[in-house]
């Protein structure tokens, strides 16, 4: 595997992994902090696109969901640290190294 095709999938990954954050994020705005009902037009768009994006990993679908799980919770992760603004604790990043390694097994043990 090229180092160019894993950046690429990785930057799928992570681009995946926002728009189904968005799309889940923006309707709890508007259902528990009082934002704007106008919000679930562009959170069903990102849904969308966190969908169409999905068609574009290079592998099996169930293997494809079983990675692209491990970059979402990274990315909900950093999500958390930075948009949430709440500190991290040993268990997030703990768990998080869990995640991904379970990940990379999935992976790269298919081969």
């Amino acid at each position: 595997m090229s180092s160019l095709f894993l950046l690429k999938t990785i930057g799928l990954f992570i681009a995946t992994a926002i728009a189904e954050i968005v799309g889940c994020y923006l309707p709890y705005l508007w259902l528990k902090e009082g934002y704007s009902v106008w919000l679930l037009i562009p959170a069903a768009v990102s849904l969308a696109l966190f969908a169409y994006l999905l068609t574009f990993h290079p592998a099996e679908s169930g293997r494809i969901y079983a990675a692209y799980g491990g970059i979402y919770v990274l990315t909900a992760i950093v999500w958390l640290r930075i948009i949430d603004k709440s500190p991290l604790s040993s268990f997030d990043l703990i768990g998080t190294a869990f995640v991904l390694t379970g990940m990379g097994i999935i992976v790269y043990g298919w081969r």
